[in-house]
């Protein structure tokens, strides 16, 4: 049998990793600037993480959710805590995708409505109801598409209200991402949030916030909407969650009532996930590791925001688009085959996106700098 070809591979088989460093079957080490699309999140292999993972490990790794289990309410409440969310519900999954097709059937649920709002250059998901609010029709299949699914420009505020002058009453949800990665890091100005707020407000719709990718400190916040004092009603979450381990989450507010078999998952919250998710949190914390995203993301930019061919940089702590005046591939392979960091892409040709561990140090930045000067000074 031969694997299912859909991934591009770049000829790198990576079999050590420890920090923000990674070792190929040939001994060569790479500056991961990029965490597998914001994964790492406290850094490769972490020794608390790695301890908390081994010793749940040798207790249970999983049992179905037809029993207790006490690391759920243990990770419940040191995440309400860090992210400031202590009066909601937590729904554990394992993934942002599934985490998405949750929000959205639980916003249905709620108010009887089946439309769903979302917005250009959005990025979702690959499963079912996911994929039709993503902006890329190269993968929602003629089984995903729908007309309950509203697409809406981006920032676009007239559009906005105009949609819900003809849709109101029947859109169910909002799905909008704190932070746009995949779209090129796209940041919501306040005015659009706010507005989006107060129709979802008026028409009793959902806002739901994927905060997949800008959530868990990624933004210089715990979520990147928190900047603008904003409340979800649903915030889904995954990525930089597990630093690796696969797990995904549902913050709910609490005027959703839950009900025996409203929501499941198979393997949603198992003992090994839960560990992980809590060693992720308890650096977060110990290490002040939000703080550490807005300053070492502030560094960055200063040290590169001169150099030739970048026409503009869209950041939000270690969350950083850096968009070129021309396409990035070329740039991207330099980085990585000549100075050895992986970095990533976007929908945007033109921009490079960057999403190093959020305990990256100045000494591992100065690399990367360092690189892209070299890098850019040569085209």
């Amino acid at each position: 049998m031969n694997l299912f070809n859909v991934y591009p591979l770049f000829n790198i088989n990576p079999v050590k990793a420890q920090g923000s460093f990674l070792w190929d079957d040939k001994g060569e080490q790479y500056l991961d600037f990029y965490g597998g699309h914001a994964v790492i999140s406290i850094g490769h292999n972490h020794p608390h993480y790695q301890n908390k993972l081994k010793d749940q490990l040798e207790k249970i790794s999983f049992y179905s959710n037809s029993v207790q289990n006490e690391l759920q309410t243990e990770l419940a409440e040191k995440l309400g805590k860090l992210s400031g969310y202590e009066d909601y519900n937590l729904f554990l999954c394992n993934s942002g995708a599934e985490a998405n097709e949750n929000a959205l059937k639980l916003a249905s649920f709620h108010n009887g409505k089946s439309k769903v709002l979302y917005f250009s250059g959005s990025f979702h998901g690959r499963t079912s109801a996911a994929v039709s609010v993503t902006d890329n029709p190269k993968i929602v299949a003629p089984v995903n598409f729908s007309e309950r699914f509203i697409k809406s420009e981006w920032n676009d505020v007239q559009q906005l209200e105009e949609t819900f002058e003809k849709f109101g009453n029947e859109i169910s949800s909002v799905i909008i991402e704190g932070i746009q990665g995949v779209g090129g890091i796209m940041i919501p100005t306040p005015e659009f949030l706010s507005k989006i707020k107060e129709l979802c407000e008026k028409y009793n719709a959902v806002l739901i916030l994927d905060e997949v990718q800008s959530g868990y400190g990624r933004s210089g916040y715990f979520f990147a909407h928190q900047e603008f004092g904003l409340e979800a009603d649903i915030i889904t979450t995954a990525k930089g969650m597990g630093n690796g381990f696969p797990v995904g989450g549902v913050l709910i507010h609490p005027k959703f009532e839950a009900s025996n078999g409203l929501l499941g998952t198979t393997f949603g919250g198992n003992h090994l996930a839960c560990a992980a998710s809590i060693a992720v949190l308890d650096v977060m914390k110990d290490e002040n590791l939000i703080e550490n995203a807005q300053k070492m993301g502030e560094y960055i930019e200063n040290e590169i925001k001169d150099l030739p061919h970048i026409k503009s940089i869209r950041r939000k702590g270690l969350m950083i688009g850096i968009e070129l005046d021309r396409d990035c591939s070329e740039v991207r392979k330099e980085l990585l085959f000549d100075h050895h960091i992986f970095t990533g892409n976007s929908n945007d040709k033109s921009v490079l996106r960057i999403l190093p561990a959020l305990n990256i140090k100045k000494e591992e930045t100065d690399l990367f700098i360092n690189a892209l000067k070299a890098v850019l000074g040569n085209i």
